[in-house]
């Protein structure tokens, strides 16, 4: 009698459960010997069915242990998520652009000498400098061998064309002319670096100083274009002769450097004069002497009142400092010498 009240229990369970019920009767199991105990039905389903069961039971508990462990990670990924936004809030630059600490980058805050934030990310106050506008303008390298005269007619016959194209619109002259001359202090600087590196031997201070000069030219650049916005063909212009003249004194420099700081020199004197005939125009009133550019008085740490006629001033007293340090860096290679046995002319901007 007990074995038939336990097989038709269990096999209601089965029967109900397979087809997703969850009924089990409430009717007491009656033996010879009084109620049925509870794990005496356990033990009899495990011993007919214990096998399915298993299995069923097995793959039930993988499965909410997946789903808990996929719950947990949307868990964390959501709440990595509102940390990184609260961190990029917190990071919010005054001017509504959004900047990322995650990596532990943060600009310092910078302040002027007066008190006010230092606005420009270009360059920062410790790279500023006073323009050393009493150096000699009229100094001229007089092409004495066959390489200088090549240097020098090549330079005049740049000239041409630009005076051309441009005549007497010297601000726009002047930005193509920044285009070129940031040109080759960046080139030499380079090849320089990667001789360095190859040959395992210091420089002599010469990278820095080359890539300095390629720096205050693009910083001229940035000034003129404050002053000239350029049109479009003039865009255009600039990536021409930018992508020709990198090309060419890039192999230049690899067969003569001293050929290429000579040109070099001689485009700084062409510069020279192209800033000091834009002086003549200004101080004739044939161009307007605009308040300096904000960029200018700080890179250049000129009085607030300024205006163009001093801009133009110290750029042309930058572009004697190039052509000194040029004409004295073809010198060294003319005498056989290599540019790291001479000391660099370090400390000028």
């Amino acid at each position: 009698m007990n074995h038939l009240v336990v097989r038709s229990v269990v096999r209601g369970f089965l029967v109900n459960g397979a087809r997703g019920g969850r009924y089990f009767s409430t009717a007491t199991a009656v033996t010879t010997s009084g109620v049925l105990k509870p794990m005496d039905v356990w033990t009899e389903f495990r011993s007919r069915n214990g096998a399915s069961f298993g299995v069923f039971y097995w793959r039930r508990m993988m499965s909410t242990a997946a789903e808990t462990a996929v719950a947990e990670n949307e868990k964390t990924e959501k709440s990595v998520g509102k940390q990184a936004e609260k961190e990029v809030e917190s990071v919010k630059a005054s001017d509504g652009a959004v900047v990322s600490s995650y990596w532990g980058i943060s600009r310092p805050k910078i302040l002027r000498e007066d008190g006010t934030e230092w606005p420009w990310n270009c360059f920062m106050p410790w790279e500023t400098y006073q323009s050393n506008t009493s150096i000699d303008l009229s100094k001229h390298h007089v092409p004495k061998t066959f390489l200088d005269k090549v240097a020098y007619r090549t330079v005049k016959l740049l000239r041409i064309p630009t005076d051309i194209f441009f005549q007497r619109r010297y601000g726009c002259r002047a930005m193509m002319l920044e285009t070129v001359a940031a040109v080759p202090g960046m080139v030499g600087g380079m090849l320089l670096h990667l001789s360095s590196l190859r040959k395992l031997q210091q420089s002599g201070g010469w990278i820095k100083a080359l890539l300095e000069e390629a720096e205050n030219e693009r910083m001229h650049l940035m000034t003129m274009v404050e002053l000239v916005q350029p049109r479009w063909y003039e865009r255009l212009l600039v990536l021409a002769v930018q992508g020709v003249f990198f090309n060419a004194y890039f192999v230049l420099y690899l067969l003569s450097p001293k050929l290429a700081h000579r040109i070099t020199g001689y485009l700084e004197e062409e510069a020279i004069h192209s800033y000091t005939e834009y002086l003549k125009d200004i101080k004739d009133g044939k161009i307007e002497n605009v308040p300096a550019p904000a960029i200018a008085i700080d890179y250049w740490r000129l009085p607030k009142d300024a205006t163009l006629e001093d801009v133009i001033t110290v750029i042309r007293a930058d572009e004697a400092h190039h052509r000194d340090v040029n004409h004295f860096a073809s010198d060294i290679h003319f005498q056989g010498k290599e540019l790291r046995e001479a000391p660099a002319p370090l400390g000028y901007h």
